[in-house]
């Protein structure tokens, strides 16, 4: 049964936001759902539920995922969105601990309501491992693929068909056969899915390498074929390695765009983007501010020191040509957008999660994008990604000519 705000334990959470006003038209690429005890009971075929992910409750009292043997402990992952500051140190291990909008979709949009946010990407939480990889490691194959298509099947029918202008289908597909993740991949889009998640470096969690080209051949043509979206969320393959005895926490929040600048320029020299012009990949939570320094760093090593020579295109027009970026604001690099380009930039809200700005986005773009053209913002904020998930938009995409603030 779905909480409302009202049921929300005041100790934990501050009180209901205002409706923003809504100056700013916004279509989010990375915000996440916190999968719903119901999800595999009610999409795994009848033979196979018994072997997929099962709701337990420990000793403690925490509702945690028992899934191939192994238990994930966090159900909601840093599902803060709504919490008191005081409390955010504490992760949400029950569905009472965080709000209705993180796993129930009538909710979910609610909040983007009043939040100003016109639509959203969404990506799956900690018991498909961020991109699929638990399902796609699991002992069973077949209870695996019976996972990977019950996930997708939940966010199709549950989410997607009971809001289509508002949530854009992004799904996951069974990384460890070609054969099965090109099949999940089509079937999702003969239905309308424009985005599936990958593991920002592959190898990192086991897979094949970006150059095992048997591999991934067939995967990369599938989504080239179907145009289909490849989105990278960082920290997919694991967490920046740090010092034994260093603070990780802090480590692994401060070191999210080193991660996004190693896995962009590891599918950047992997040749496919070169290969496939049509490729569409999309790097999310990473920001921005790496981006510039990237593409300094490719035209430096063709123009000067001769290290990136060998392809007819200049690496940085291949960069720019089939790589996108999100950002939650980024202050200081915003005024380089020119650089990175204008219209391979998008918004993140990251909802719910610690760094999100919601339900302040709108305050948030008025602080930081102050003075920019109504035109670039309605690019960065909604109209680029729309044309890159083939999204529609409102009626009237703000902010109009002439209103930026």
């Amino acid at each position: 049964m779905t909480l409302t705000p009202e049921d929300l334990d005041p100790a934990l959470f501050a009180p209901e936001p205002q409706p923003q006003d809504t100056r700013y038209t916004i279509i989010s690429v990375d915000d996440h759902v916190v999968e719903p005890p119901h999800l595999f009971e009610t999409w795994m075929p009848a033979s196979l539920r018994d072997r997929g992910p099962q709701m337990v409750q420990n000793e403690h009292g925490a509702q945690v995922w028992e899934f191939d043997g192994d238990i994930y402990s966090q159900v909601g992952m840093n599902a803060v969105a709504g919490r008191r500051k005081e409390t955010v140190k504490y992760e949400p291990f029950r569905f009472d601990q965080m709000r209705p909008g993180c796993y129930d979709i009538h909710a979910r949009v609610k909040d983007m309501d009043l939040g100003g946010i016109w639509a959203m990407l969404n990506f799956p939480s900690q018991i498909t491992g961020f991109c699929g990889r638990v399902f796609a490691f699991a002992k069973d194959r077949q209870v695996g693929i019976a996972a990977t298509r019950a996930w997708n099947d939940w966010l199709y029918n549950e989410w997607y068909l009971e809001y289509p202008e508002r949530v854009i289908p992004g799904g996951i597909t069974y990384l460890t056969d070609p054969v099965e993740a090109v099949k999940e991949i089509r079937r999702n889009a003969e239905r309308g899915f424009t985005s599936v998640t990958f593991p920002e470096r592959p190898h990192a969690i086991g897979l094949p390498s970006l150059w095992d080209r048997e591999h991934w051949d067939p995967i990369i043509a599938a989504c080239v074929e179907t145009d289909t979206v490849i989105s990278l969320h960082v920290g997919s393959s694991g967490m920046y390695a740090y010092p034994k005895g260093a603070p990780g926490l802090q480590l692994g929040a401060t070191m999210f765009g080193q991660l996004s600048l190693g896995a962009c320029s590891e599918w950047l020299w992997s040749g496919y983007p070169k290969d496939n012009p049509a490729l569409k990949i999309a790097m999310s939570e990473g920001g921005i501010g790496w981006v510039p320094m990237l593409i300094d760093r490719l035209d430096n090593i063709i123009d000067r020191s001769g290290y990136g020579l060998g392809w007819d295109e200049r690496p940085s027009d291949v960069l720019r040509r089939n790589f996108w970026f999100c950002t939650l604001d980024d202050p200081s690099t915003i005024a380089l957008r020119h650089v990175i380009g204008v219209e391979n930039i998008m918004l993140e809200t990251d909802y719910p999660h610690g760094d999100g700005t919601w339900p302040g986005t709108q305050d948030v773009l008025d602080k930081y994008w102050a003075g920019i053209p109504a035109n670039e913002l309605r690019m960065m904020c909604s109209e680029n990604a729309a044309k890159l998930y083939r999204h529609p938009l409102p009626a009237t995409v703000l902010p109009r000519d002439g209103q930026e603030r």
